[in-house]
């Protein structure tokens, strides 16, 4: 494995369509952008925190709960993006691409409900 690439696996023991175990490997830059993202979520939603508990008006405080929404929904594309291009491509060429499908379906399922 290259040192640009990161290897981690992804465990679904309760999952619907049953167990599924397999190792991801991603870019570095892939996994810096996302992670850095995720860092800069959790310090709005810290903000937002402060907000309520100094009592800043509601208003200003949904306006930042939007923003954090938005983010969370960009950093879900990136994440559905790395996993169209790097995930579903290798499980085809593994020949296991009907199991991802159904997996990706189900994880979407809960992601848009």
């Amino acid at each position: 494995m290259s040192s640009n690439h990161n290897q981690h696996e992804h465990r679904q023991d309760n999952h619907p369509v049953g167990h599924h175990h397999h190792p991801h490997v991603h870019s570095e830059a892939s996994l810096r952008k996302i992670v850095n993202r995720l860092s800069r979520i959790e310090g709005h939603i810290r903000g937002i925190k402060t907000m309520v508990q100094e009592s800043r008006p509601c208003p200003e405080v949904l306006v930042q709960i939007a923003a954090v929404k938005g983010a969370v929904d960009r950093v879900a594309r990136l994440i559905l993006d790395e996993h169209l291009s790097e995930c579903i491509t290798r499980a085809a060429q593994e020949g296991n691409i009907e199991t991802e499908i159904e997996e990706l379906k189900a994880a979407l399922d809960r992601f848009i409900l």
